[in-house]
């Protein structure tokens, strides 16, 4: 998918993209450069809420025991 931008620096967010990301006005949009791409990203309007069960069935105690391990080690 294409789209152009304006003289006034505005492009249109394809229908497409719009429903399947839920970009509704007054969405804000992340533009994300790593030097060689630009990633658009929609901002939720509650992100904690978006994230919410997001880790749901992974176990952190392991990775959590084991930095706490090495943060003694280091006497931190």
């Amino acid at each position: 998918m294409t789209s152009t931008i304006s003289v006034r620096g505005q492009t249109v967010v394809p229908t497409i993209i719009r429903k399947r990301y839920n970009i509704t006005p007054k969405t804000r949009l992340e533009w994300l450069d790593d030097g060689h791409s630009i990633t658009v990203v929609p901002i939720p309007s509650d992100p904690i809420t978006a994230l919410r069960g997001f880790l749901k069935g992974t176990d952190l105690s392991p990775a959590l025991l084991k930095y706490r391990a090495e943060e003694r080690r280091h006497g931190r």
